[in-house]
């Protein structure tokens, strides 16, 4: 994947490639943040339901 780090957005926590947050339109990142969550099919996931997640994809869950 062309050496790009990984990054969560601030707002949703969502773990993002690019330059713009494509889960809330937010461009806050950052590159520190610990544990990794990911939802496949977040109408039956209760992690997804508990964290009031709408889309699939991989999520942070902390923060730095």
């Amino acid at each position: 994947m062309g050496g790009s780090k990984e990054k969560a957005c601030r707002n949703c926590k969502r773990i993002v490639q690019g330059d713009v947050c494509d889960n809330c339109g937010s461009t806050s990142f950052t590159t520190t943040f610990s544990g990794l969550i990911i939802i496949i099919d977040p109408e039956k996931s209760e992690f997804a339901k508990e964290l009031k997640l709408k889309k699939a994809g991989a999520y942070a869950v902390k923060l730095g």
